[in-house]
């Protein structure tokens, strides 16, 4: 049975000294707890993928919480589940923030989860503090984060009216997942918000990196999320005896893409700023022992948050490939697979961000989400912010996933703040 919140134990929520509200953070911890027991495995990792029985059961739960807090609770038709907190200027728009429910196979106990629990929690506090925004608070979580996105980008109206394009984890197709969570496919383009719906987005998230914790930080203000360019590269060499083959006369496919990797490894090295480049996958045939590889095909994927750097780290890549290709004797193409361009936070959500966390005594970096959430969809239509907590050793998507309570709930008392800020400021 789920826990009905009359039995949560609810001390009094507090103000500190700078003025700052506090949230009730045993009851946010409970609620993390709880979450985490539904599509618990028996290694210590969850698994609740998107349209599965256990994410449909968490979802039900959330709502069952919503109704309980005293809000009232909708599924739009692109499978998001809404829980609304009316404020005292109707004329206004939405403060809006969540994050997903959905996991990958073995995911941990925070991703996406503490976003979505956090909103709760700041709902009740609110209402546990009689205090009443003048604008509207929506805690959302949204549909199936961790494989098509089709909730935030519903929400956007960046979502494709193709359904092939959208490859869900049980293969089952869109249209029918949907309904399973109380969405409508053909009614999809009606859940795009309207511009002036949506006062600004925040979304709590643990880092899933370790930089906080490297600079012994406690939040991440963070810059925005990255965009990504993805390749595939091929490599056509000529397989051939390895024993009678001279090394001179030799076109090794393998050779030219080992080239490739460490030249892909230097060339986000050596480039001013911080970007990432990663060659993650690599194929070759016939992949036997006595012969020269005759062919290799190979991933790129390249990530920074100025789309003028990734501009030239993809131009950076095709004079690599080419001068490559010119030394090994092997014909090189190049094949995009994606782009995906980048969404700066907005300047006034990470002040208000910056503002809470130092009122609160809180130690802050400013730093870029090199993974993909709902906020990076969300930001390409209204103001947007993420804050960060610190991910133990960076470890995410992994049953060692791991976040210390105390840093749940200060990220969660800088997500009150923060909208309180905003809710005076916009």
């Amino acid at each position: 049975m789920p826990a009905q919140l009359t039995e949560l134990k609810r001390p009094t929520n507090t103000q500190s000294a700078q003025g700052s509200y506090k949230i009730n953070g045993s009851r946010l911890v409970q609620f993390l707890d709880e979450m985490a027991s539904i599509g618990a495995q028996p290694d210590g990792s969850v698994s609740r993928r998107g349209f599965s029985e256990t994410d449909i059961l968490g979802r039900k739960r959330m709502a069952e919480w919503m109704r309980q807090s005293g809000l009232a609770v909708r599924i739009d038709p692109a499978g998001n589940l809404i829980g609304r907190l009316e404020g005292s200027d109707a004329g206004l728009p939405a403060l809006m923030t969540g994050s997903h429910l959905d996991t990958v196979p073995t995911g941990g106990r925070f991703d996406g989860v503490l976003g979505v629990l956090a909103g709760l929690e700041v709902a009740m506090t609110l209402q546990d503090l009689g205090l009443k925004l003048r604008h509207t608070l929506e805690v959302v979580v949204f549909a199936d984060e961790e494989s098509t996105m089709i909730g935030c980008k519903g929400m956007a109206g960046t979502a494709s009216s193709d359904p092939a394009e959208f490859v869900t984890s049980s293969r089952t197709p869109i249209q029918t997942n949907l309904e399973k969570l109380g969405g409508q496919w053909s009614e999809l383009p009606s859940a795009r918000r309207s511009d002036g719906a949506i006062a600004a987005f925040l979304e709590l998230h643990v880092e899933q990196g370790a930089v906080l914790q490297s600079r012994h930080d406690v939040i991440g203000v963070v810059d925005g999320v990255v965009g990504q360019r993805r390749f595939t590269i091929t490599i056509e060499g000529q397989a051939n005896h390895a024993g009678t083959t001279p090394m001179s006369a030799r076109c090794d496919a393998l050779a030219a893409a080992a080239q490739v990797i460490l030249g892909v490894q230097t060339m986000a090295l050596n480039h001013p700023g911080d970007p990432v480049a990663t060659v993650g996958r690599i194929q070759i045939a016939p992949n036997a022992a006595n012969v020269v590889p005759g062919s290799a095909e190979l991933t790129v994927d390249v990530r920074d948050l100025d789309p003028g750097v990734l501009d030239e780290l993809t131009e950076t890549l095709m004079n690599l490939l080419e001068r490559i290709g010119e030394t090994s004797g092997c014909a090189i193409s190049l094949d995009p697979q994606f782009k995906v361009e980048p969404t700066p936070a907005h300047r006034t959500v990470q002040m208000a961000i910056r503002a809470s966390a130092e009122a609160l005594g809180l130690p802050t970096s400013d730093l870029p989400s090199r993974a993909s959430h709902d906020a990076q969809e969300m930001g390409r239509r209204w103001p947007m912010g993420m804050i960060f907590v610190p991910s133990r050793d960076g470890l995410s998507h992994s049953a060692k996933e791991f976040t210390e309570p105390d840093h749940c709930i200060d990220g969660t008392n800088v997500l009150l703040n923060s909208l309180l800020r905003l809710d005076r400021a916009l």
